[in-house]
Parts: structure tokens; C-alpha cells; sequence
């Protein structure tokens, strides 16, 4: 290669630090062209010499170009020399054309191709970005970033528009125009200041390009996106750091002490920041050289808390920054009220670390959902709370929150993120650790669609402020992912069986024991607890993580001991990131410490090796002894040197020539000659490895101050040295004792340290020492026996164990140090942290010794609760019984108690569980009825008797407010909720509040047919109402309109369950006619699926329901034909058709005129509102299409184009409709609010079920039974039908009648 090289004559171009470039022949074997870099002119100035320092010159000879070279620059810009241009300038610089088509970072390598024609090179820069140039004309052609880390974070401007900020691992900042109609990737790389993660990001509400962001070290700065890219202006960082990660950062408005003095003394929004030791910070934007705020001084003086506040983990403002939300490393999340953050409420639902808050946005058309806030952690699941009545009407005391208004639950690892679309209402989207996205509805509790796309642990995820069917995602894949919801195949997350195999052979098969190694005494290994790991929190630890780093090797935190003496080796620092461990760092021990890592041993004395030391001699002086043992006639020769040395001036002297053969001698003569030969002995122990005869030999000469010093530098000492060391003084015992300390802290023999510190009076030093290796109850024992009392060291002892059992999972033992350090409050929170029943229950009871009745009630319920749930009856009145406050709660458990045994003894098969009940042995009268057994109990049981009691209760139960129901919503809650309202109609009953009394029942009946409990709402009508609404109707005062308006609904709610228990129970010989039911609803007994082919058959117009309505008259058997049936034709009894006749009269009032003008109204308004949002989103979409495809010069205005609905909005397929404009619409969403207004409030104040189905119900009665049905009655079902009934109506009442 090389002989071909110089016959061709080939050149080589090299690049060097040096800021040249050389061109070399290899003919001639040397440089025959030098170049040197230029520096460029930038907007900002010159070039910082830290890049010209680490400038990466990368050279690049494109093919077909013999005299051309492309090089790179200093801040990444590149350069065309021209070989064969004369002069100095031979350069050209690509991209010069306009502003931003370079690396903002080094180039790290070059390449050309050719394709389609055109010579084109590729580059790769330390920015991440590949750029793609056409060497012809010198610009970039396209650009293609990439992330080199995890995507921690993601914020959409709310100023700037579709502008994405995406925070990533690699300590870069990428903002993505996703509108930019040009360049698909329009991305901006902000890396300048940032030396580690970017963890977190928030955008200024109000000012364009301010994007604040954290990092891993705990660094705050906000950057402006527009003059950092255009005068590479770094960003502003804050004076106050944090500990560790930066979780979450929020814009909000000022609190104390920022929001004292005037609107222009003070920012109108300030940053807040939440990392990983559980503080929040505020930072004044104004000046970031100042100290940052801790909030939680504020919220102490505010609240006068005393007790030790829980470490923030979360933090999220509410939109009109009046509300602020704190998530809780407990699991707990208080809500306070700006600006001085008194506190409203806690919302104790999660019991792991929250992850994730986000508040409902404030622009849909119903303003009460603006109170939800949903929230998530590390347990998987997802709830959301409406805070409204909490908002809206504050209580003196922070009142407590255990009921979650919706519970989403389908995930199966922890929660990470959260976000709400603007585009919606109640629409949510969640990113978790089982690597899926998942969109719920969560008015209805029901997953919507779920994304998989991903390779790994989603981190963070945002909807899309332009598209709502468009959402973004990052995860540890290193990706950004941007999908529709309506392209998903799944609905609901993966069931995660693998996981769940996963964890079964985890806990099945004993965990693999460590290699043991010395420890220090006491040292037990631990059980790790199982139960933290919930949901499948562990199934994703396979995954590669970020930079080759496992997440644990992340989490692990190690750390310092140092004082005076430096007792503890210092350790490197850790890091901290939240969003992408993968599961806590597992404990090793059971007890308070933990391994200490191996030390070095100190590296500029070796330890010798115990395998080349010699045997120990015998004598301490083994020199001379054995120059005694030598012939006779050489210590004759001894005799006479001895001798005339001794005449001489003296031994050293005469001894000069030739030490080494008398050293021995010294011992006979003066001092000076008995050192040498002491140091001669003393070598010759130390190399030989018998450091304590050398140490007892210097111990003679009295250099005792020598040997303590030798033996602390070498790591020698002993017992024995520092036992005599007192004999070399005060001080030099101190430092002996200290440097003693010192080596056994490198020797892992931490509590014989602290005991030799104790020894010189170092009682702080020692217990500092203790507790820094984590042996915190050698510590406490020492703090308590040799400090007072009142030492706040003593409660920091306590404080800090506990905050580390906590971690570990041993809350029994933390309770116990919160209540040694006088925080009782902190130790009825820690006991009840487990969540069982067990845990509550003593919880509760410590809370009551302590004197926290409020945290005694509140545990005692959710112990209740829990019991509830067992079926455990007994049990949960027990807890309950010791809170005189839960008096009301004891007589809704007592009632739910009655209802649950009524329901098992009348569907005794239909109540299958897998807890035996426990219920009580109380004696009641069977023959009574329940309204008078539960009286009868309540009197008996609970002394519960006279009205003013009976009304003290209603007011203690009347201020809970349980969530609306839904489909999704848990039976067992569902009864406690009905039980509840249950217990406030009876109470009502008691005192004769019948106008109560009517609201309680028509509350308990609505929910059971929300939930779709059609079977509860029965039941409940007929044990509470046997002979329906009369008796209540008549004791109502006839003068209030709300009341006999929900007397009323009431009345409609029991004939719906009495008209559908008539149809389902048709007489067995009922006749049942050919033409009797339409082909457009076949009928039930048919047991034909319906689905949309069934029932495209109802017309698609006004015009054809009406027809069809005829068809249902027509087809029904006429009264004459009534008449001209014989009575052998039935075998039911004249009683029990009479009875049934009289029921189906009673049925009358369902057909209510005024309700079904109503219902219809609404139902209009809802087909508009939603047909418009179709219309909209669908236009949004066409709109960024073809904006992106036409390049932007094409405008759609949506009020001069036609839109047609979506077609699943349409009824009928095969029938076209015509197109409807936006202002048609519009003006049809006018004209049904105003005929809505029209109708009375005391109409719209109370739900009634629905008149056409129950038309519907009556007509297909009296098709199966005519004798039955009354036929006025029939007639006014066919009218109601004909007057309100539409094609789409119509086959909504059909699918909701026949499934």
C-alpha cells in the first residue's frame, strides 16, 4: 500500500489540537501545505477559549474533489478550502446563507455520498444532531436530531404554541417547533451551563421562550430559548442548589416572604422546586443570586404545625393560582390556599411515594370539573378527587379526604406521569413503568384506548395543545413519541401475566444470600419487605438503563462522615433520579445499619504480608545476643575493642570504621552507643515484621511520642500503645486516642471508635460517628446516658432512624423513635402507613392516647372500612365504638349490616364471596319493616332513640359527600354509599324531615341506577318504599316546589323498577301475537343479538319514527280484539291480573309530558355540543394536514366550508346527509339552551328516568299481555313516541331496552 501510495502521489490532510490543518505527500514524506483555523465572527463575541481548548478537528477529503477539503471548526461550524485558491482566505463557510444551519457543538465526523445526482455530505456533532449538506450549494438540506439519554421530561409552551420542550438524560435541552411547516424536526439544542440530567422543565405562563428547568445535581436556571439560541447566552442558574434530583418544577404565584410589598416590588409568578431531600424551594426570578425560600417555613407559621412535615416529593399549582398541591413521600397530598398556604385538606388515598399531580384544566364548558386533580404513584393506580365542595366552602380545621371521586385502575407498574387533555373534558392521559400510555375518561371510570409503541419505561407524558387527538411521550428508550388515540389497537393496559409470574417465583424461591464477610457485632441481615413492591412495581429491572448504569447503582446513596479527625473515609457522591429507578434500593439489614463498603487501606505504607514474616525471636535484642554466641577468640577480640575504646574519647569513635561487627558493644559503653544499638534492633524488627518489639524496644529508649506517631502513621496502633500513651502527656493521649479512632474506622470497627472517642470526653463526636455509619441505637443509648435530656442531638437520633425504618419498611420500630423524639403525630402516621387492618387499628388507638383525635377518627374509619370489605361486621363496629365522634358511621355500618343481610337471605346464590360473614346476634322483628327494624336496632344496640339525637347524627352525616356513581364503581362501595344516604332517609324519617327524608332516598336510588345496579335500586324500593311514595307524598308540604319535585322523581324511579319487574315476569300463557312485535325491535324471547343491522332498519328521519311509532300502534292488538278473547285463553287468576293492571296504571306517571320535552332538549343540546367538538377536532386535523402539506399557503376557514359530521355520528349509514356549517350549528346549540331555559328549575333540579323507553317498556307489555295494559295508556306511550322519538333516539332506546 504504501510502494502505491508514493508512485500515485497521494496527499494525506490530518487535523491536530493544535488548531491546523497539514497536508502531507506521501511522495515526499513531509507537509507541504499548512492551514489555520480562522476565528469565525459570532453575534456573542468571541470564542470561549474552554472550546478552543477541546476542539476535535475532524477533516474530510469528499471524492471527486482533489483540491477541496472540508474541515471542521471551533463551535461547529463547517468549512470548503480550496487547495488550489492563492491567498490567505481559502475557505468558504457552508450554511452562510441564513442563520441556524450549523452544529451548535463539535463535529465528530464527516461523510460524503452521492445520490439521485447530487454530491452530499453527512455530519455527526456532540450536539446529536446529523445534517445532511449539498456540497453544490453549501446549505443543509435536512437535519435529524437524536437524544442520547432518557426523556425525562416533556412541556408544551403555553405561549409559543406547539413549541415542545423535552428534557434528556444526555444534559441537553431540545425544543421542538412540532408546528414548523418547513422542517419536520425543528429542534433547538440548549446545552450550555447544564452538567447533568435534565430531569425536570417548566415553561413561564405568561413570557415567550422562559423555560426553567432542573437537572440531577439539584441545579435550578431558566433559560430564554430566543437569545440563548441566537447569542449563545447561558442560562441563569440559580444561588440555591439542591441536595439531590430535581423532581419537578412549577410557576406560581409569590408566597411569603416574596409575595410582601406592591404588584411592581414584586415577580408576578415565582419558580417553585421540588427535589429528591423533600423540600420545596421558592426562587425569585427577579434575582437567582438570592436565597431561595423553603416553603415549609410558611406553612409552619401558617398552620402553627409543630410536628415534623413529610418530604415533598410532588408539586403542582392549580391553574388559577389560588390553590397550591403538595404530593407526599408517605403517599399523602395536602392542598393549601394562596398566599399564605393555610391548609384545606389532606387526601389520604395513596400509600407509596406520589409521583405525579396534574389539576383539571379551567376552559371546558362545565366550570365544577376545573376542582379534579388526579394523582399517581408508585402502587399503579390512578385516582382522581373533586375538590369543590372543599374549594368552595373552607372548614376552620383541614378536614381529611378517603374517598377518591374516580378510581382508574389497569396499570400495573408505578405511575410516572399524568396529563390532561385541553381538547376534552375528563379525558386523561397516564404514562407508566409497564411501558404503555393509556387514555381515560374518567367522568365514566372507563379506559379509552392504550399505547404501546414504546421499547421501555415511560417517563413523561403531554397532549398536544393543537391536535387533540395527538399525544407525545418520552421514555428510557432514548425516544420521543408523537401518536393518535384513534389509531390504537388496544383500550386498556396488558394484563402484565408475566410480570405477575415474575413476582410469584420472586417470593416463592429464598433470595440469594451475600457473601458473608466480618462485620461489626450486631449485624443481623434483614428480610427485604414484599409487600413494597406492589403491582408489578419490579417487571421492567431487565431493561437497559441509561449510559450502561443500572438504576440501583443510581439510587444507592452513600454517605460522609467528617469532623475534626475525619473519622470516615470520604465516599464519591451519589446521584439521585427519580423517574427512572426502577424500584427502591433494597435494604440489606433488618436493623438500623447498613454494610459499610470495603476501605482502602492507605496506599503509601503497605501492610506487610503475613506469609513473609519471620519467626518471633526469643530476645528482644536479637542482634547482640547472637554476637555473644559467636567463637571465643572473637570475644576475646570484643574484650580488647571494648577496652580500648573505653580509654579512648569514646565507643562512636573508635567504632566508626567498622559499626557493623561491635554495634553490640554499645550496651557497655555511654548512652549515645546503647541508641545506635537500639535503632539497629529496631530495623532489624521492622524488617522482619515484629512492629511490637520495635515498638517495646523505643518504648525502653522513652521515645514513646516517636512510637506513637510511627505506629499511627503506619496504621499500627494498638490496645497496648494507646494504653501508655498517657505517660507521653495530655495531648498526646488525645491525639493517639483520636488517630486510634481513625484506624478503626478504616478497619470497619466503628462502635470501638466511638467507645475509645468516649474515653477522651468526645461524647458529640462519638455519636456523630454512630450515627453516620448508621448504627443508630448504639448512638441513642450513648446520647441518652451521657447528654441532658432536652439535647436536640438526641432528637435528631430519633428523627433520622425513623426517616431510615420508614424507608425499609419497618414502621413499628420508626413509631417508636417518632414517639422517643415527642412527635406523636409523626408516629400514629408511620404505624398506620401499612395500610392493613392490623396497622390501622393501632394506629388509631395511639392516636387517641396521644391526644390526635382528629387522626384517631380518621384511622378508625379506614380501619372500618377495611373490615367492611372483609365482611367483617363485628369488627368494624368494635373500631368505630371507641370514636364518639363516629357515631353517625356506626348506624350506616349497622345499616348496611341489615341491607346486606336482606339482599344474601333474598338471592341467597347471588352473593358469593371469599370472606365468611361475621355478622351480630341482634333480635329483631321479622314481621316489621326494615325502616322499623333498623329503628328497632339503632334503639336497642346504639341508644339511638329520641328525635334530637336522631337529628345530632343527621348533622354530623349530612356534611360527607360521596362521589357521583358510575358503571365502573365497586359494589362493596356502592353499598356503603347507598347505605349511607340510606341512614340519612331514616334519620330524616325519625325526626319527620320528610322533605330530607324524600332527598336521602331519591340520592340512594339514582345512585344504584348511575352504577347500572338495576338489581340494588330494586331492592331498595322495596324495602324502604313496600307501598310506594304515598305515605311520603302526603306528609311533604305541599307549598315547597324542590320538595314535591323530588317526591316526584322519586315516585317515577320506583314505577321504572315496578315496570320493569312486570316485564320480566309476563305471565307464562301470556298470548303473544305474530304481528304484535315490529320487525324494526325484535323482541327478547327471540334471543337474537342486536346490533347495528338489527335495527338499520328504523328510519332515518322524523318523518319514518313517526312512521314506525305507527307501526307499533298498528301492530298492537286494538281494544275490540281485547274484548273478543275468551277467558279460557288465559289461566291466570281475575286477582292476579287485576293486580297486575293496577300496577301497570300506576305506571301512568312515567309518562310525564313536561320530562319527556326535557329529556329531549337535553338530548339535543348533547348531540350538537358533540357533533361541534367532532366537527372541530376533525377540522384542526385537516387544517395541520394540509398546512404541512401545501407548506402553509393554503387557508381553511371553517366558517365558509361545509363539514360533514363524522360518520359514526350518523344514524344511517347508507343515507348521506347533507353537509352542516359551523354557524348552523351554532345556531342550533343557541335555540335548544334557550328552549332548555325555558323549562322550570324545580323540573331540572331532580333526574327522572327516561319517558320514551318507558313508553317503549309499556307498548311491548301490552304486546305480550293486551288484556293488561290500559289503552289510553297505550295511546299516550304511542304519542309521547311519535311527538319525541328521532331515528337516533330511537335506536339508543331500543339497544338500551333489549340488552
Amino acid at each position: 500500500m504504501q510502494e502505491a501510495a508514493l508512485m500515485k502521489g497521494c496527499y494525506l490532510a490530518s487535523g491536530s489540537k493544535d488548531q491546523t490543518i497539514r497536508i502531507w505527500s506521501c511522495a515526499r514524506g513531509r507537509g507541504v501545505m499548512t492551514l489555520k483555523l480562522p476565528t469565525l465572527k459570532r453575534r456573542s463575541g468571541g470564542i470561549d477559549p474552554a472550546i478552543k481548548e477541546r476542539i476535535w478537528l475532524t477533516v474530510h477529503w469528499p471524492c471527486g474533489h482533489p483540491t477541496e477539503i472540508v474541515s471542521s471548526c471551533f463551535g461547529g461550524e463547517l468549512l470548503l478550502w480550496d487547495l488550489s485558491q492563492s491567498g490567505k482566505r481559502k475557505w468558504t463557510l457552508l450554511g452562510s446563507s441564513s442563520e441556524g444551519q450549523n452544529h451548535t457543538r463539535i463535529v465528530f465526523n464527516l461523510c460524503s455520498v452521492q445520490a439521485l445526482g447530487r454530491e452530499l455530505l453527512l455530519s455527526i456533532s456532540m450536539d446529536r444532531d446529523v445534517k445532511c449538506w449539498d456540497l453544490t450549494t453549501l446549505d443543509c438540506s435536512w437535519t435529524l436530531p437524536s437524544l442520547g439519554g432518557f426523556v425525562y421530561s416533556l412541556a408544551f409552551s403555553p405561549v409559543d404554541t406547539g413549541c415542545l420542550a423535552i428534557g434528556v438524560g444526555d444534559s441537553m435541552i431540545r425544543v421542538w417547533n412540532t408546528l414548523s411547516m418547513s422542517n419536520t424536526y425543528d429542534v433547538k439544542t440548549l446545552w450550555q451551563g447544564i452538567k447533568s440530567k435534565v430531569t425536570a422543565l417548566s415553561w413561564h405562563p405568561t413570557k415567550e421562550g422562559c423555560l426553567a428547568f432542573g437537572t440531577d445535581d439539584g441545579k435550578v436556571g431558566v433559560y430564554d430559548t430566543y437569545s440563548s439560541n441566537i447569542k449563545n447566552r447561558p442560562p441563569q442558574i440559580s444561588s440555591t442548589y439542591h441536595k439531590k434530583t430535581v423532581y419537578t418544577l412549577a410557576w406560581g404565584p409569590p408566597t411569603p416572604p416574596l409575595s410582601f410589598g406592591g404588584d411592581g416590588d414584586r415577580p408576578s409568578v415565582t419558580l417553585y422546586s421540588c427535589a429528591g431531600e423533600g423540600i420545596v424551594l421558592q426562587h425569585n426570578p427577579w434575582k437567582f443570586s438570592g436565597e431561595a425560600n423553603d416553603i415549609n417555613k410558611v406553612i409552619r407559621d401558617t398552620n402553627s404545625i409543630k410536628y415534623k412535615l413529610p418530604a415533598r416529593t410532588e408539586i403542582s399549582w392549580k391553574p388559577d393560582g389560588k390553590f397550591l398541591a403538595l404530593g407526599n413521600e408517605d403517599g399523602s397530598i395536602e392542598i393549601f390556599q394562596a398566599p399564605n398556604l393555610k391548609l384545606l385538606c389532606t387526601i389520604q388515598q395513596h400509600h407509596k411515594l406520589i409521583n405525579a399531580i396534574r389539576w383539571h384544566h379551567e376552559h371546558g364548558t362545565q366550570p365544577e370539573l376545573s376542582y379534579m386533580i388526579a394523582s399517581g404513584s408508585i402502587n399503579a393506580v390512578i385516582y382522581v378527587h373533586n375538590l369543590k365542595s372543599i374549594i368552595e366552602s373552607p372548614s376552620k380545621t383541614p378536614v381529611t379526604i378517603t374517598e377518591p371521586f374516580r378510581t382508574l385502575v389497569g396499570h400495573t407498574a408505578k405511575i410516572t406521569s399524568l396529563s390532561w387533555s385541553p381538547h376534552h373534558e375528563g379525558r386523561l392521559v397516564s404514562a407508566c413503568y409497564d411501558g404503555t400510555a393509556q387514555v381515560w375518561d374518567v367522568l365514566k371510570e372507563e379506559p379509552l384506548c392504550n399505547y404501546r409503541g414504546h421499547r421501555g419505561r415511560l417517563l413523561c407524558v403531554q397532549w398536544s395543545p393543537v391536535d387533540p387527538d395527538s399525544v407525545y411521550t418520552g421514555a428510557d428508550d432514548f425516544c420521543v413519541h408523537k401518536w393518535l388515540t384513534s389509531k390504537q389497537e388496544y383500550t386498556r393496559p396488558p394484563q402484565g401475566k408475566k410480570s405477575i409470574d415474575l413476582e410469584k417465583k420472586r417470593s416463592s424461591q429464598p433470595k440469594p444470600k451475600a457473601k458473608k464477610k466480618k462485620k461489626p457485632m450486631g449485624k443481623v441481615p434483614a428480610k427485604q419487605d414484599v409487600s413494597d413492591t406492589v403491582n408489578g412495581d419490579e417487571i421492567v429491572d431487565s431493561l437497559l438503563d441509561e449510559n450502561g448504569i443500572s438504576d440501583h447503582e443510581e439510587e444507592k446513596e452513600s454517605q460522609e462522615f467528617s469532623d475534626k479527625i475525619s473519622l470516615a473515609v470520604p465516599k464519591e457522591p451519589p446521584l439521585h433520579p427519580r423517574v427512572c429507578s426502577v424500584f427502591d434500593v433494597p435494604k440489606p439489614f433488618m436493623n438500623h445499619k447498613t454494610t459499610p463498603g470495603k476501605k482502602d487501606h492507605p496506599k503509601d505504607k503497605p501492610v506487610p504480608d503475613a506469609s513473609m514474616k519471620k519467626r518471633k525471636p526469643r530476645s528482644i535484642l536479637p542482634i547482640s545476643t547472637s554476637m555473644d554466641q559467636r567463637s571465643k577468640d572473637e570475644l576475646h577480640q570484643d574484650c580488647l575493642t571494648l577496652a580500648t575504646c573505653l580509654r579512648s574519647k569514646g565507643l562512636n569513635e573508635g567504632l566508626a570504621q567498622d559499626s557493623g561487627d561491635h554495634i553490640h558493644l554499645g550496651m557497655f559503653t555511654d548512652r549515645p552507643a546503647l541508641y545506635r544499638l537500639m535503632e539497629v534492633e529496631g530495623k532489624s524488627h521492622l524488617e522482619n515484621g515484629h512492629s511490637e518489639l520495635f515498638q517495646q524496644l523505643m518504648l525502653w529508649k522513652g521515645d514513646l511520642k516517636g512510637i506513637l506517631q510511627s505506629a499511627a502513621e503506619r496504621g499500627e496502633l494498638t490496645d497496648q500503645l494507646v494504653a501508655v500513651s498517657p505517660m507521653a502527656g495530655y495531648q498526646a493521649w488525645v491525639w493517639t486516642v483520636e488517630a486510634f479512632a481513625k484506624q478503626l474506622c478504616f478497619q470497619e470497627q466503628y462502635v470501638k471508635a466511638a467507645s475509645h472517642l468516649l474515653s477522651i470526653h468526645k461524647v458529640y463526636e462519638a455519636v456523630e460517628l454512630l450515627k453516620t455509619n448508621h448504627f443508630y441505637r448504639e448512638a441513642i443509648v450513648i446520647a441518652k446516658a451521657r447528654l441532658r435530656p432536652e439535647d436536640p442531638v438526641l432528637k435528631d437520633l430519633y428523627t433520622s432512624w425513623a426517616a431510615v425504618l420508614e424507608k425499609d419498611g419497618h414502621y413499628s420500630t420508626a413509631a417508636k423513635c417518632y414517639l422517643g423524639a415527642t412527635s406523636p403525630y409523626d408516629a400514629v402516621k408511620v404505624l398506620a402507613k401499612k395500610g392493613d387492618v392490623a396497622s390501622l387499628k393501632t394506629a388509631a388507638e395511639l392516636a387517641q392516647i396521644v391526644g390526635e383525635k382528629d387522626l384517631a377518627t380518621t384511622f378508625s374509619f379506614r380501619c372500618a372500612q377495611e373490615l367492611l370489605s372483609a365482611r367483617n361486621w363485628v369488627g368494624a363496629q368494635e373500631v368505630l365504638q371507641r370514636q364518639e365522634s363516629l357515631l353517625g358511621q356506626r348506624l350506616v355500618f349497622c345499616l348496611n349490616e341489615l341491607l346486606c343481610k336482606c339482599l344474601s337471605e333474598r338471592n341467597p346464590t347471588e352473593r358469593k364471596s371469599c370472606f365468611l360473614p361475621c355478622y351480630h346476634s341482634w333480635v329483631v322483628r321479622t314481621q316489621g319493616s326494615f325502616v322499623e327494624m333498623v329503628s328497632e336496632v339503632w334503639r336497642s344496640a346504639f341508644g339511638v332513640g329520641t328525635a334530637e339525637q336522631a337529628k345530632a347524627v343527621f348533622e354530623q352525616l349530612q356534611g360527607i359527600e360521596y362521589p357521583p356513581a358510575t358503571s365502573n364503581t365497586h359494589p362493596k362501595q356502592l353499598l356503603l354509599h347507598v347505605s349511607h344516604d340510606l341512614t340519612l332517609a331514616v334519620l330524616s324519617h325519625e325526626t319527620a324531615s320528610w322533605d330530607e327524608a324524600v332527598k336521602a332516598l331519591l340520592r340512594a336510588v339514582t345512585r344504584s341506577y348511575d352504577a347500572g345496579n338495576f338489581t340494588l335500586m330494586q331492592e331498595v324500593c322495596r324495602l324502604l318504599l313496600p307501598k310506594g311514595c304515598d305515605h311520603l307524598r302526603d306528609n311533604l308540604d305541599s307549598t315547597n316546589i324542590q320538595s314535591v319535585a323530588a317526591c316526584r322523581s322519586l315516585e317515577g324511579f320506583v314505577a321504572y323498577a315496578l315496570l320493569y319487574d312486570l316485564w320480566w315476569n309476563l305471565p307464562k300463557d301470556s298470548h303473544v301475537s305474530v304481528q304484535a312485535a315490529p320487525d324494526s325491535v325484535p323482541c327478547p324471547s327471540e334471543q337474537t343479538a342486536v346490533d347495528q343491522s338489527d335495527l338499520s332498519a328504523a328510519s332515518c328521519s322524523e318523518e319514518t319514527a313517526n312512521q314506525t311509532a305507527a307501526a307499533v300502534g298498528k301492530n298492537l292488538p286494538s281494544a275490540d280484539h281485547n274484548h273478543s278473547r275468551t277467558e279460557s285463553n288465559s289461566t291466570a287468576s281475575v286477582s292476579d291480573l287485576g293486580e297486575r293492571q293496577l300496577k301497570l296504571n300506576g305506571c301512568k306517571m312515567l309518562l310525564s309530558e313536561g320530562h319527556a320535552a326535557l329529556q329531549s332538549s337535553q338530548k339535543d343540546v348533547t348531540e350538537v355540543q358533540q357533533t361541534l367538538a367532532d366537527m372541530i377536532r376533525q377540522h384542526q386535523r385537516n387544517n395541520l394536514q394540509e398546512s404541512i402539506k401545501d407548506g402553509g399557503t393554503q387557508e381553511i376557514k371553517l366558517e365558509s366550508d361545509g363539514l360533514e359530521p363524522p360518520s359514526s355520528q350518523s344514524p344511517c349509514k347508507e343515507a348521506a346527509k347533507e353537509p352542516v356549517s359551523l354557524p348552523e350549528l351554532m345556531k342550533r346549540l343557541t335555540e335548544a339552551n334557550e328552549k332548555l331555559a325555558e323549562f322550570p328549575e324545580n323540573l331540572k333540579a331532580f333526574p327522572f328516568p327516561d319517558v320514551l323507553e318507558c313508553g317503549l317498556v309499556l307498548l311491548h307489555i301490552g304486546a305480550q299481555c293486551p288484556t293488561e295494559l290500559n289503552p289510553e295508556l297505550q295511546q299516550q306511550a304511542l304519542d309521547l313516541l311519535r311527538k319525541y322519538s328521532r331515528a337516533e333516539v330511537y335506536e339508543k332506546i331500543c339497544r338500551k331496552f333489549l340488552t
